[in-house]
């Protein structure tokens, strides 16, 4: 009887691995999917065991009921069984002898992240992970991989002290920002240094390794929680249609084209005066994204032709307007008429060629500097704001919107880039002010936010984003030398005294101006002071001037905008800390 059944069983058997997928697999990468094939190919088999023992009936021959139950144990026990005493034997045989070496870390977090960085550094002979924290009590005093959860994020410096260990890995990709900074400050309080892991979700995707890791960056810290988008209202503006981007190189601009390619528009023209950026911005999307319809153009936002030439050829349906100058001390002294021809005049040409072509709509790129203005170019963009208000009540069939916000960390000429590379020089790092505080928000939740506000405007409005709570200048470069790795007696902070046209708060609404709210959280409507009817007629003999001195243009602006009210800063006071 035995002879018979093996021989029905063993091809049977052999059909059920087969069809299970267990010969393709790799023994010494054995997991959980090798052991759901077993288990596959064990229940085929034992079915075909049943056949074999209903269809073979032997004369005095008794099968015990119990062969039912200990056939799929024993070849499970077998099969599966087998395959991790091999990958056991196999990984101890290559990785074994990399136990005690490599530097001890810390690991913060014991999820899927955490779980799958400790497997792979287990592996490698630079790390030697000596335990986990995690928040979450129900992980505390268990183990993952022989590595004990010890407790929480709190006992974080007294483990690094016991441990000796001088180095932390942040393996919680999905946590809130407030849970990271809490961990890293306490991480760096304790003189370690912090690194980050990429998001799980670029690691299930392939595109980097959950090894890929990283110094923990103060975009990091001051990060925000992701920003969600009415994805479907914003493809009904962009998708299929022709759009226009002015300063389409810059920090935001570039990214705006990052973010309007995800929605399939018909073209993506790129506008913008720096061949350079132009160049950049063009080259990204032949590589990452080369299916869109890309047109990278070369011009000014002043050249009156140009534009004209530009629209006429493609008449896009959707503008936004992101050229300008932007940096308050340079557009301060010597270059006042300059800021005032690109960021109005450029922005009025910009925005009457749009209507002229029939686009739809026209969405200004503004700034919280616009805001009571102190400086020139707070107050050439609040009156880029107050052009765009007077062409939307001339109903010209053209949408005009525009969008507030502060500074966006890393941008091209931020604080963040400067501290950087101050410190990377062994300092001083040059504060302005120890009160001085701004707003930051990201480069791509500030791109997503516009085209949210762009899809949501109706005509008129000013969109103010959501820009969390300010930051004092001089904690954010305090931050920064420690995540380097250095303390304040290595590098110092030196306060260099307030430069010309700077504020020491930023501010998002006006004294005389209102909000109101949105279906968005993170976006408000501020209704500003109406124009004049005769504005635009009275403003267009100014900006046709051919050159005027920084003190006329401030006292021109004072005449268009009238809460602007120039800085007059102190004199500056070169400090140490």
């Amino acid at each position: 009887m035995m002879a018979w059944g093996l021989i029905f069983l063993l091809p049977a058997h052999a059909v059920a691995c087969r069809i299970a997928g267990l010969y393709r697999g790799i023994w010494m990468f054995a997991s959980l999917p090798d052991l759901k094939r077993v288990l596959r190919a064990v229940g085929l088999s034992t079915v075909a065991l049943l056949v074999f023992l209903v269809l073979y009936r032997f004369e005095h021959q008794v099968v015990p009921r119990s062969l039912l139950v200990l056939y799929p144990m024993l070849m499970m026990l077998y099969m599966g069984g087998g395959r991790a005493a091999y990958r056991m034997w196999k990984e101890h045989r290559l990785y074994g002898g990399l136990i005690a070496q490599g530097k001890p870390v810390v690991i913060v977090g014991a999820g899927r992240g955490g779980a799958m960085l400790v497997r792979e550094l287990e592996r490698s002979a630079d790390w030697r992970v000596v335990c986990l924290v995690d928040d979450d009590r129900r992980k505390w005093g268990g183990e993952i991989s022989g590595h004990l959860v010890v407790g929480g994020v709190a006992v974080l410096p007294d483990i690094l002290v016991a441990e000796k260990a001088a180095h932390v890995i942040l393996a919680m990709p999905s946590a809130a920002v407030e849970a990271k900074r809490l961990a890293t400050n306490l991480a760096v309080e304790a003189g370690a240094h912090v690194f980050t892991v990429p998001g799980l979700e670029d690691v299930m995707a392939g595109r980097v390794a959950i090894t890929s890791i990283r110094p923990v960056e103060i975009e990091d810290l001051l990060g925000r929680e992701p920003v969600w988008i009415d994805t479907p209202h914003v493809a009904a503006l962009v998708a299929g249609k022709t759009i226009l981007v002015t300063g389409a190189g810059g920090s935001i601009g570039s990214e705006l084209c990052r973010q309007l390619a995800r929605f399939s528009p018909a073209q993506l023209i790129l506008f913008e005066q720096s061949e350079f950026a132009l160049y950049t911005l063009e080259q990204w999307f032949v590589l990452h994204m080369p299916e869109i319809a890309l047109v990278a153009l070369a011009g000014d936002v002043k050249d009156a032709a140009r534009l004209d030439e530009v629209f006429a050829a493609y008449h896009p349906k959707v503008v936004f307007h992101a050229a300008a100058y932007k940096h308050v001390p340079l557009m301060e002294v010597g270059n006042a008429w300059q800021a005032v021809r690109n960021n109005v005049m450029g922005t009025l040409q910009v925005a009457e060629t749009a209507s002229r072509f029939g686009a739809e709509r026209f969405v200004l790129i503004s700034t919280d500097k616009a805001v009571n203005p102190t400086n020139v170019m707070g107050a050439t963009k609040r009156l880029a704001e107050m052009v765009c208000e007077a062409l939307h009540r001339q109903c010209l069939g053209t949408q005009f919107g525009m969008v507030r916000f502060g500074n966006v960390l890393g941008s091209t000429g931020s604080v963040i880039p400067k501290f950087q590379e101050q410190i990377a020089r062994g300092g001083p790092v040059t504060v302005t002010h120890p009160e001085i505080t701004r707003y930051f928000m990201s480069i791509p939740e500030a791109a997503q936010l516009v085209l949210q506000a762009a899809a949501m405007g109706r005509g008129g409005e000013i969109f103010v984003l959501d820009m969390g709570e300010p930051v004092k200048i001089v904690d954010l470069a305090t931050k920064m030398i420690h995540l380097c790795g250095y303390s304040e007696g290595d590098i110092r902070i030196e306060f260099t005294g307030l430069r010309p046209g700077e504020k020491l708060f930023e501010e998002l609404l006006a004294d005389a101006e209102q909000t109101s709210q949105t279906l968005h959280p993170k976006l408000r409507i501020a209704r500003a002071r109406p124009v004049d009817d005769n504005f635009l007629p009275d403003l267009r003999p100014w900006l046709a001037e051919s050159c005027q001195s920084d003190s006329q243009v401030r006292e021109g602006l004072m005449h268009w905008v009238p809460e602007y009210r120039p800085a007059v800063n102190p004199q500056v006071v070169v400090s140490q800390r």
